[in-house]
This record gives C-alpha cells, sequence and structure tokens, in this order.
C-alpha cells in the first residue's frame, strides 16, 4: 500500500456504516483528488482499498470526481465487496446508464446517492443495491412512487447519536456517518462503573511496572476482562507470531509500554450500553489512525500515547463523565492527559485532523495535514492502514 504513488493524488475520508441494531455494517471512504491533476490511477486505487477491505468487508466508495468515477466503472473487476456510489444526476446520463447496467450484469454493487430508492428511474432500478440520501434532505415526494424492494436504503450525515435515531425513523436500513459529536455537555460525577474497575486497577498496576505475579489475582477475580485482554492481545492487528496464553506471558513478550495501548482499548470497549457501539467503533479506529500519523514523527513510545489518546479521545461521552473527573482515576501519560483537556496538547492537532477526516471535509483535512508538515499522500496512507488494523480488532 505505501508504495502506490497514485495515493499521493487523493484525500481519502472515512465513515462508518451502522445497522439498526447500531452494530458496525460497513465502512464509507470519501476519495477526493488533489486539484488541478490528472486523474489519479483507477486500478491501483481500488487495489489499495482492496488491500484495506479484504472481502466479505463492505466498503462504500464516495469518488468525488467525475472523471475519477468514470474511471473506476471502467475497470475490468471490481471485487465484490465494494459498492461504488454514483451520484443521481450523474446516473441518469445515456452512455453512463449503459455501463451501469452492464456493471449490474456483472455483479458490481452499486449505490444511487443523492436521492432515495422511490426516485430510482425505473430503467436504472434494477442497477443499484443501495440508495443513499441526508438526514437533512427532504422526504421523497409521494409521486416518485413505493422504493423498490431490492434497495436497501440509506441515510447519511449523521453527527450526533440522536442522528441515529432520526436516520432509522425515516425507514433506513443502514446510517451512514460517526455519531460523535456530543448532544450536550457531560456533566456526570462519581466513580468508574464496576465492571471497569478490574481495567482500571490494572492499568495503574501496570503504571506502576508491577511484576506479573501482582497482576494476575485481578484477572483471576474477572474471567471476562482475562478473557477480552488475550482476544485483543491475540489479534491480527497486534502481529504476533506465537499465541499468548497467559498475562505474565503477555507481559513478558509485550513489556509494559505495549500492553498499556491494549488495556486503554478494553476500558474503551467496556460499557455495556448498546447505544454507545458506534462510539466505541469510533475510537478504535481513532487509535490505530493517531498511530499511524505519528508513525514519522516520533519513537514507539510517543505512537503509543497517541494511540491511547485517539482511543480515549471519545471517553467522556462513552462513560458520562468529564474528563477532568474522569482522569482522576484513569492513569494516562502526561502528554495524552493534556491532548485530551487543552486544545493546545502535544497530540490535540492530531485529533483535530482525525475529526476533519472522519467529516470527510477536504478543505479542513488539507489545513490540519498542514499545520502537522503532513502530505495528503501520508494522511491518505494512514487512513487506509489504519482501516485495515481496526478491522482485525471489531
Amino acid at each position: 500500500m505505501s508504495n502506490l504513488p497514485a495515493l499521493d493524488q487523493l484525500l481519502i475520508g472515512y465513515s462508518t456504516l451502522t445497522d439498526r441494531q447500531r452494530a458496525p455494517a460497513g465502512m464509507r471512504l470519501t476519495v477526493v483528488p488533489a486539484p488541478g491533476r490528472t486523474v489519479p490511477d483507477a486500478k491501483a486505487l481500488m487495489q489499495a482499498v482492496g488491500q484495506a477491505f479484504p472481502a466479505p468487508a463492505l466498503v462504500m466508495l464516495n469518488l468525488a470526481d467525475e472523471a475519477l468515477l468514470d474511471a473506476v466503472l471502467a475497470e475490468p473487476q471490481i471485487e465484490s465487496n465494494i459498492v461504488v456510489e454514483v451520484p443521481a444526476f450523474l446516473a441518469d446520463h445515456p452512455p453512463r446508464a449503459d455501463v451501469l447496467r452492464r456493471l449490474r450484469q456483472l455483479g458490481v454493487g452499486l449505490a444511487y446517492a443523492g436521492r432515495s430508492a422511490a426516485e430510482i428511474p425505473p430503467v436504472l432500478q434494477n442497477c443499484f443495491r443501495y440508495a443513499i440520501t441526508e438526514l437533512s434532505a427532504p422526504a421523497s415526494p409521494a409521486s416518485a412512487g413505493p422504493a423498490p424492494r431490492t434497495v436497501t436504503p440509506m441515510v447519511a450525515g449523521v453527527l450526533e447519536l440522536a442522528d441515529l435515531d432520526r436516520a432509522f425513523a425515516t425507514g433506513a436500513a443502514i446510517a451512514v456517518g460517526w455519531p460523535v459529536e456530543p448532544s450536550g455537555p457531560v456533566t456526570g460525577k462519581g466513580q468508574v462503573a464496576p465492571e471497569l474497575r478490574g481495567i482500571v486497577e490494572l492499568m495503574n498496576r501496570v503504571d506502576r511496572a508491577e511484576p506479573a505475579e501482582k497482576m494476575e489475582p485481578v484477572l483471576k477475580t474477572d474471567p471476562t476482562l482475562a478473557y477480552r485482554l488475550l482476544r485483543f492481545i491475540n489479534s491480527p492487528a497486534f502481529g504476533l507470531r506465537v499465541e499468548v496464553t497467559s498475562f505474565k506471558h503477555a507481559l513478558m513478550l509485550l513489556g509494559y509500554g505495549r500492553l498499556k495501548r491494549w488495556l486503554a482499548l478494553l476500558l474503551a470497549s467496556g460499557s455495556r450500553d448498546p447505544a454507545v457501539r458506534p462510539l466505541l467503533r469510533a475510537s478504535v479506529y481513532r487509535g490505530f489512525l493517531m498511530e499511524e500519523l505519528g508513525r514519522n514523527a516520533g519513537d514507539d513510545e510517543m505512537r503509543g500515547e497517541m494511540f491511547v489518546c485517539g482511543v480515549f479521545s471519545l471517553l467522556d461521552q462513552m462513560l458520562r463523565q468529564p474528563f477532568p473527573e474522569l482522569l482522576k482515576s484513569v492513569p494516562v501519560p502526561d502528554r495524552v492527559a493534556s491532548s485530551l483537556l487543552y486544545p493546545d496538547g502535544p497530540y490535540a492537532g492530531y485529533l483535530r485532523l482525525v475529526r476533519a477526516l472522519e467529516q470527510c471535509s477536504p478543505p479542513d483535512i488539507r489545513e490540519r495535514a498542514g499545520e502537522l508538515f503532513l502530505t495528503q499522500g501520508e494522511v491518505s496512507r494512514a487512513v487506509l492502514a489504519a482501516m485495515a488494523s481496526g478491522r482485525q480488532v471489531e
């Protein structure tokens, strides 16, 4: 992936797909070519996307350029798990409509973007598997008729948890967007929930560099915690060549520094509230993306801290406690705490870039990347690498 020069010409934002059970249903990539450049290599782009999202992981491509869209649609082979979005105003163009019908016969997944399923022209209804409208868009006119049963309705523009309810209330089967914007101030107080105290206790002991013998009793009192920790550590994202069978074994192989990041991931995923599952997914991808963005900026310790910073960046919303209160009981490095509390913290600029990527805002992405002296190629490679890692621990 890192050797594909086509990524130097692209900005890639990312949004999650969420089903009615608040479970992940796939990912949407928004791809924007650099202004004034030649059309990027569509084959190389599809190769990079396929590496990050091997079948059967669903990934939707929102290609924000007509020439790039046509180049992708002309590719002789598009993987079955990749769905290409076609804006409604472009789908109706006769030559492109012929291409869409041919692709559908070949089994290529297509999405009708900008209008509801009920508004797909009858001659094109068999071409599309999905129809995407914006949450802020007005309802479809009654004259549009019933939606085809073969088309899955989707609603984009989700920004906060309440937007999920609004999207599904319109009849959407899948909501598009990261519901990470706070709907109000976080004002909860008190101690960490009982089911999370074992993780916090382990984090404190790791922070004090205590031997494994003093940590294993914590795990023995919570078998579920032990299972989840070993599951995370043995996931492909960790890259270990041998299976870890005990906490002592994990500490021997990983050391305290690398173990901290997985305890952070456990803490962020510890809420039992199904409504916050999309926040959990966002925090996982934020962690991997922060780590990738810092790959050339510092040492292993710094990248580990950036991972923890990304994972913890939504912890206040998930646990309903403000960060000043929360960080009294959860041990984090000073640079992480400063970045979560203050806009001028060491990693706060990276968090702002991550938010711009989640919102798929090209001007903001370019501005935030420029502040960090990152090229768009470095950012795009980081996004795809983070997507691949995040999928491996879901």
